[in-house]
């Protein structure tokens, strides 16, 4: 298939892919009817009392990290509680800005099957009765589409909802802000500026804080492998093919940097992902030190702080790198970088992305697809991103 075809072809499968199917038509049908449906609203906390809820993982909870601090600095007095999937609660476990972490098993983020088409709403009936023993003033919807964090707040009675005018979430919303295509973290601080006012960009801060004690583990790992150089770090996986570079790029990119920049490659990854990183080290010339599978995210943010860069495709580690403030290198392909992209100077967090025509798709599982019909990660070439690593390891303030 020639290249025009391809993207004409991969167009249409992701206009059919995006389009609501029946059972998502009739589930908004009964979303409308049930934000007509008045419960008894909880009795008005003494204290204000904020819940945000974010059911994603590592990338999107890090992104609503600069929201967090705002609100904190804007109502230092009130209490500001999360609730994120148990899958995240170590990405938010440093902040001091956060009075309480709660967890559920969001619906369609959890990688548990649910168990039936009844399950979601009774577990929404369910936490609901948890949140109104706690109590809260108001609540904000941090995922643009999230219906199910919607509906949850309405159930709990809480009084002010606030979150984007989407069709699947607007029913349940008090406070309803006109969504905008930007980068998510701009999208996030929208959401607080009940509270915080606007904020001009040079004064958004984003940091993920490091515990002293990852920072000694991350030491004492690189002193068992006998790493005494600079380290440059390589993220293996992204979790799912689609977002995938060759194992074979990765070593040529590994070599090449770690003889250049005099550096020791560090693989890593999750547990999932050793075997990536084993792949990349079998046919690397250089001996790298392999982290995959050793780390939980505070280690591995330890870790990051000390590359020269870090690399990697589009993933939640690589938002993590940033946030401790590391030069990134990363691969796009079917996320938008306009709204996902490493947040940070661009010289210093590099993106890098193919010019087909199809991207970007917003379509991160084609599992039931032929691979090589995507080949928007694939197309980035090893020399482009050896220079673009060359140029963000050189980056000075």
């Amino acid at each position: 298939m020639d290249r025009e075809a391809l993207v004409l072809r991969n167009r249409a499968m992701a206009q059919a892919f995006h389009k609501l199917p029946l059972k998502h038509q009739l589930r908004r049908r009964l979303l409308t009817a049930v934000a007509k449906v008045r419960f008894t609203p909880i009795p008005v906390p003494k204290v204000e009392r904020i819940l945000l809820i974010r059911p994603d993982h590592l990338g999107d909870v890090l992104l609503t990290t600069p929201a967090i601090r705002a609100l904190y600095h804007a109502r230092p007095f009130s209490e500001i509680h999360t609730l994120v999937g148990p899958w995240s609660a170590q990405v938010l476990a440093n902040y001091h800005e956060i009075d309480q972490v709660l967890t559920l098993p969001f619906p369609g983020f959890s990688r548990n099957p649910k168990e039936t088409l009844r399950s979601p709403y009774e577990l929404a009936l369910s936490a609901s009765r948890m949140l109104r023993r706690i109590g809260y003033t108001s609540a904000v919807i941090l995922r643009p589409d999230h219906w199910w964090g919607a509906l949850l707040a309405h159930l709990a009675g809480i009084p002010q909802i606030i979150g984007y005018d989407l069709p699947d979430t607007a029913p349940f919303l008090t406070d309803k802000l006109p969504y905008s295509h930007q980068h998510v973290i701009l999208q996030n601080l929208r959401l607080v500026e009940y509270w915080t006012g606007t904020l001009r960009q040079r004064d958004i801060v984003y940091h993920f804080p490091i515990d002293p004690m990852d920072k000694a583990y991350i030491d004492g790992y690189l002193d068992e492998w006998g790493v005494l150089s600079k380290v440059i770090c390589i993220h293996c996986g992204s979790g799912t093919f689609v977002k995938q570079w060759e194992s074979e790029k990765w070593a040529m990119v590994a070599d090449t940097l770690a003889e250049q920049l005099n550096a020791t490659i560090v693989l890593t990854g999750s547990d999932a992902e050793s075997g990536i990183a084993q792949q990349i080290a079998a046919v690397m010339q250089q001996r790298p030190c392999i982290i995959a599978g050793d780390t939980n995210i505070g280690q591995l943010a330890a870790l990051f702080a000390r590359a020269l860069v870090v690399l990697g495709a589009d993933s939640g580690p690589l938002h993590l790198a940033a946030a401790v403030g590391a030069p990134t290198v990363t691969l796009y392909g079917p996320a938008d970088p306009v709204e996902f992209g490493t947040w940070g100077i661009s010289s210093k967090n590099i993106l890098l992305m193919s010019e087909i025509g199809c991207r970007p798709c917003g379509i991160l599982d084609w599992s039931v697809d032929d691979p090589a019909y995507h080949p928007c990660v694939k197309e980035i070439t090893v020399g482009r991103v050896l220079e673009a690593a060359r140029r963000a390891a050189h980056f000075e303030e």
